[in-house]
């Protein structure tokens, strides 16, 4: 499945803005099932200076400097991505959880994805009692890893209600968990928590996911949203697994993935510092279209 992304962010600002300085995480890379066919950013005002690298968990980052005052800037990310992923482990067949937090421990590795660097609290997601023991109901002794991972899924889908006035980015987990009303950053910080309190390896994946119109209705554009939800080390063989808590799924073809890190702190679409006062207005835009086959 080939699917044309594009992703626009809009800033509106009360007054003008004579500098800005930000780093854009807005351009996917390669993954295992995830081909990038093409990507490319426009920004306006033109930036001074454009610096791309990768940071530490391999993202793509852009660094722009604008010098041009402004009273709006829009930042335009095209991306076309391929993909390809395999099935998913039998959750049934996968380590117990014990053995799978046993390996993590033991890990040596210090490469980006190496378990040892999701394990600990992080700046979204810090030590969480009440998560933890949450979590924990899914996780008897000797449950295999996915198959309590998935139940923990299933039960923040049931236990939880998609409500997009109830948090901000913000929001620490405490409100969101005691609210049990959140989007989807939320559900996936919780289940992160729940599974970083027992343990296991868990991390923050930002990327998009397509959305399906009802039958006989046309999708509108820039319905489509950024998306998020966890990925869980699964033990040395299967390595990482990704689930959605939002939509009670294992990712497959539908998910197109942008950053990974400990949290949101860590793959934040855009962040940086302006010299200007007063308020600004943001408005993000997305669509995620699949691409008709050849002779369709």
């Amino acid at each position: 499945m080939i699917y044309d992304i594009r992703h626009v962010t809009t800033y509106e600002y009360a007054s003008s803005v004579t500098f800005a300085h930000c780093a854009l995480r807005l351009l996917p890379t390669d993954a295992p099932g995830q081909t990038v066919l093409a990507s490319e950013l426009a920004i306006d005002p033109k930036p001074a200076q454009i610096v791309e690298r990768l940071c530490f968990f391999g993202n793509r980052v852009t660094s722009i400097t604008i010098e041009t005052a402004h009273r709006e800037l829009i930042v335009e990310a095209r991306t076309s991505v391929e993909l390809d992923r395999p099935e998913p482990p039998r959750p049934a067949v996968t380590l117990s959880f014990e053995e799978v937090r046993e390996q993590a421990f033991d890990s040596e590795s210090l490469a980006p994805d190496s378990p040892a660097h999701f394990l600990h609290p992080s700046r979204f997601v810090p030590r969480f009692p009440p998560a933890a023991e949450y979590a924990r109901a899914s996780f008897p002794q000797g449950r295999p890893v996915l198959e309590g991972a998935a139940e923990l899924m299933h039960r923040i889908r049931a236990d939880f209600k998609y409500d997009t006035k109830a948090t901000v980015v913000s929001t620490p987990i405490s409100e969101a968990f005691e609210k049990r009303r959140g989007v989807c950053q939320d559900f996936a910080h919780i289940m992160i928590a729940g599974l970083r309190g027992l343990g296991l390896p868990a991390a923050y994946v930002s990327g998009y996911i397509r959305t399906i119109p009802p039958a006989g209705k046309k999708r509108l554009e820039g319905a489509d949203a950024m998306h998020a939800w966890v990925s869980l080390w699964c033990g040395e063989d299967c390595g990482w697994v990704d689930l959605d808590p939002t939509n009670s799924m294992m990712i497959g073809n539908d998910h197109i993935e942008l950053a990974k890190g400990r949290d949101y702190a860590d793959i934040s679409p855009v962040a940086g510092i302006i010299l200007g006062s007063r308020e600004q207005d943001v408005d993000v835009s997305v669509d995620v279209v699949p691409r008709e086959p050849a002779g369709v």
